[in-house]
């Protein structure tokens, strides 16, 4: 019981610590390159650290399968940033968070696709309501106070960013035996030497409080939040862990409030709540009510 009550505090200090990232993001005032190369050359410190600290680096993690598909998903995973932080200035942290956390439902779909997983009805449902959502978002632009060529383009961003997320999982979970911290550090690892060539060493952060955004984002944002929410994971059954992850979007969306004023649109609110909950009914595999007794209906009797 104890060990559940200390996963709980781990995840939901990780979630919480998460929706604080596109904060860090837009206070850091750096371009999205940079930004992203520097979460990744303090979290490779960081993580190196740690790992080795707890005799991670042992030759039988190191095959050439498991280098190979560690090296792939860290190039999903490092894009998958370049694309989400790179939205929260167009399309709003708010809305970039929603759309992407349209992982669960494009994690299903890759299933279908590629791992012949089976949809049912409820499933097809949620998928349906989740997508009126995304439309409904979508067709706000015009109505919001960002410009609408802008907007598009955010949210289409964070849409990309999701699919590469779900890419990464697909990939991560063929890393079976390799403890996530190494995963992690491998992925911030190559993401320092995909980002190196492409660095503006010229545009730097120039005060205090940029400088704080950039160490808040490698230190606390990466590092402390990777190891605490892996061993959250650890500690908790599936189905808590998909639940407490929605609270990252939640605690998004009042960061953005708080600190930058950010109000929706009705039809944004509308959408995003669709996305959230057909994002959430897909995550908990929720039955829908009338779906469940047609199919119930059509069992032949013991």
């Amino acid at each position: 019981m104890q060990r559940n009550w200390i996963g709980v505090v781990e995840l939901v200090t990780a979630m919480m610590i998460s929706g604080t990232i596109g904060f860090f993001v837009v206070v850091s005032n750096q371009p999205t390159f940079n930004v992203v190369f520097s979460r990744c050359i303090i979290g490779a410190v960081g993580l190196g650290i740690v790992c080795a600290s707890l005799g991670m680096f042992k030759r039988e993690y190191f095959t050439k399968r498991n280098i190979t598909l560690a090296v792939l998903s860290g190039v999903a995973v490092v894009t998958n940033w370049i694309l989400l932080f790179g939205s929260f200035s167009k399309a709003s942290i708010t809305i970039s968070t929603v759309v992407y956390h349209t992982q669960p439902i494009i994690l299903a779909m890759m299933g279908v696709a590629f791992l012949g997983e089976k949809l049912n009805f409820s499933k097809i449902f949620w998928l349906l309501f989740a997508f009126v959502g995304m439309i409904a978002v979508v067709s706000a632009r015009d109505i919001s106070t960002d410009t609408g060529t802008d907007y598009l383009m955010g949210v289409i961003m964070a849409f990309g960013a999701a699919m590469l997320y779900a890419t990464t999982v697909l990939l991560v979970k063929k890393l079976t035996g390799v403890p996530p911290h190494l995963v992690a550090l491998t992925h911030v690892s190559v993401g320092t030497i995909m980002l190196l060539p492409l660095m503006q060493w010229q545009i730097m952060p120039e005060g205090q409080t940029e400088w704080g955004a950039i160490l808040a984002l490698g230190l606390v944002c990466t590092v402390l939040m990777y190891i605490i929410m892996y061993d959250g994971i650890q500690r908790l059954e599936t189905t808590m862990t998909g639940a407490l992850a929605f609270i990252y979007p939640i605690a998004a969306i009042l960061v953005d409030y708080l600190a930058f004023d950010r109000q929706l649109t009705w039809l944004q609110w509308v959408g995003s709540a669709a996305i959230l909950f057909g994002a959430a009914a897909m995550t908990l595999r929720w039955r829908v009510p009338f779906i469940d007794r047609t199919n119930a209906a059509k069992l032949p009797a013991k």
